[in-house]
């Protein structure tokens, strides 16, 4: 055999690559349909270390760690502080005149150096907030076959029944904390995005660690995959999912049933499952099939009423009077409205002393047949037979405005423009102050617009919606439209969770919630008409509610941290994730 003498040993020559480098594995002679292992090196120096989001630091390495992580080339001289790269960054993005290229950006930041995304997050979160979550992750959710770069979650599907567990060991973390799952079957307003809808369980445990202070390697976000029935996406060449119809009945309780089981078997018992954006009819029955055997949240019904109810309680203070004096009417009878009806009913009794039976009487629903009245109550869903009460068919909106006369309007209904300027000027027609909630998301879904609801109501409504609005100017003076977006219960309620070892949740820690967060709107904030306080602030926000839903566990017996400590909002904030660099030897 012919060889060849290259840096003191002899080579074969078929072994030997483009420019004498030797091809150890064979790779560069295999044929195409030939198997090769893809080996890898795992050390975190040089241009690996360049390369894995979670200790790359790029320009911010020092003279010490460039030498003795073998940095020397692979880097420009210069050094950027992370401060310096912070500045740079933020300038970069405001370049982009199109939100989708802000995510887009973002997302490449988290996937090359995640501790400087964590910091861009925190320290401009306002600005931020709606490129990372609502209202540009639905955009980002229905082009994700077409942005999509790297997989940045779990992907199961039906391919994997039978060995849910083993995927599950494929994910490089082992100490997982909290999981956000979907099915992807009604994103936002959006409908039915299929394995598209990843984008919302990444977008969520993005502010689980950036709000919440949750580290990022205990967070994994997971898409179950059963199909579409998106006609635009199973004929989409693009499509990253299943293409084929959603499966159902059966086939679909039992790849649930294995993940729940395989979720527990490898993470243990008190990892949390945040159910997000799963259809109605799978929503409620997941929820109350898991409620009493893992610790199961579900950020639509429970993180959406826990915040509602938080505005309510603190726009109270706006409009006087108690919580048992206000008459509700929502537009919306799905899981985001019955979860809200069903938090306002249980604050009620809690504050009166009165049978919850009681008390959802003064909470009236409206769904796409008209009132919810108990001469329907046969044809109802079982989730909306509790708001089935004495009175007279009404079918449309402004019929039920004008014949329950509420003072508070609450909208869930994912569609957009139904709170018109007549429905607007009957609420304000019997209210001093009308309280109105246009909650649905995305933007275009949303029930009216803040300009809308100040100008039909001449600037007495107090105001809150689902994705965010500028400011408005009415007759010369500036409101500031109030946002209820779920960001600032579930980092917060996540954290009292996992820091007290709790098992289970239970009702009694959403109220805790709703009520922790009222408690952080300050006078400030109610003058200029503001019934949630400013997002700058959400990480103290979210060790106050930590700190209120940790004391609920242990006062019910569910938490499994002893002992307790003896400050929780301190120990809450030494929980936090920092996303400061560090220093490598």
């Amino acid at each position: 055999m012919e060889s060849t003498k290259m840096n003191g040993s002899v080579l074969d020559n078929k072994a030997t690559g483009g420019g004498g480098v030797e091809d150890v594995y064979g790779e560069d002679f295999a044929t195409e349909d030939q198997l090769i292992t893809p080996w890898t090196v795992s050390v975190a120096s040089g241009y690996t270390l360049l390369r894995d989001p979670k200790h790359n630091k790029g320009l911010a390495f020092n003279e010490q760690e460039r030498d003795s992580h073998y940095l020397r080339g692979l880097l420009p001289p210069s050094f950027l502080s992370q401060e310096l790269q912070e500045k740079k960054v933020m300038h970069n993005l405001r370049q982009y005149k199109v939100p989708l290229q802000r995510y887009v950006a973002m997302m490449d930041l988290q996937e090359r150096n995640e501790r400087l995304f964590y910091k861009l997050l925190i320290d401009n979160v306002e600005e931020l907030l709606p490129v990372v979550y609502t209202p540009t992750v639905g955009e980002a959710c229905q082009k994700y076959g077409s942005i999509f770069r790297r997989p940045q979650g779990l992907y199961i599907s039906l391919k994997e029944k039978g060995r849910i567990s083993e995927v599950l060991k494929n994910w490089p973390e082992r100490n997982i904390q909290v999981i956000v799952v979907t099915d992807g079957e009604r994103i936002l307003g959006l409908g039915d995005l299929g394995c598209q809808g990843m984008g919302i369980p990444v977008g969520k445990l993005s502010l689980y660690t950036a709000l919440g202070g949750l580290r990022p390697s205990a967070c994994l976000p997971i898409t179950i995959d059963v199909g579409t029935n998106n006609e635009k996406l199973l004929n989409d060449e693009f499509y990253i999912g299943l293409k084929q119809k959603r499966a159902t009945g059966q086939e679909y309780a039992e790849l649930l049933e294995e993940f729940m089981s395989a979720v527990k078997q490898n993470y243990g018992e008190k990892v949390l499952i945040q159910f997000e954006d799963f259809a109605n009819h799978n929503a409620f029955e997941l929820l109350t099939k898991y409620s009493s055997s893992h610790l199961v949240f579900n950020d639509d019904i429970q993180g959406t009423a826990s915040v509602v109810l938080s505005g309510i309680i603190a726009a109270l203070k706006l409009v006087g009077g108690s919580l048992a004096d206000q008459t509700f009417l929502f537009l919306g009878a799905g899981e985001a409205g019955t979860g809200i009806a069903e938090l306002i009913a249980l604050e009620m009794s809690k504050r009166t002393e009165s049978p919850i039976e009681e008390t959802r009487k003064k909470v009236w629903l409206v769904d796409s047949k008209g009132l919810i009245v108990s001469s329907r109550k046969e044809s109802l869903q079982h989730f909306k037979k509790p708001w089935a009460h004495e009175h007279e068919p009404v079918k449309g909106l402004l019929d039920a405005v004008k014949a329950i006369k509420p003072t508070m309007l609450i909208g869930t209904s994912g569609t957009g423009k139904t709170f018109t300027k007549e429905v607007v000027e009957a609420m304000s027609s019997f209210n001093e102050k009308p309280v109105i909630f246009a909650l649905s998301n995305p933007t275009s879904q949303s029930e009216c617009t803040a300009e809308e609801a100040y100008t039909w109501s001449e600037g007495r409504a107090i105001f809150a919606s689902g994705s965010p609005f500028d400011p408005v100017e009415y007759d010369g003076k500036v409101f500031t439209p109030g946002q209820g977006n779920n960001a600032y219960i579930f980092p917060g309620l996540g954290l009292g969770l996992i820091m007290s070892g709790a098992i289970r949740v239970r009702e009694e820690m959403l109220l805790a919630a709703s009520e922790a967060l009222a408690e952080q709107v300050t006078q400030e904030n109610f003058d200029n008409g503001l019934i949630y306080p400013p997002f700058a602030n959400i990480r103290k926000i979210s060790a106050h509610i930590a700190a209120k839903v940790a004391a609920k566990a242990y006062e019910l017996g569910l938490a499994s941290r002893l002992p307790q400590p003896e400050d929780l909002v301190s120990y809450a904030e030494s929980c936090m994730y920092s996303p400061v660099y560090r220093c490598y030897r």
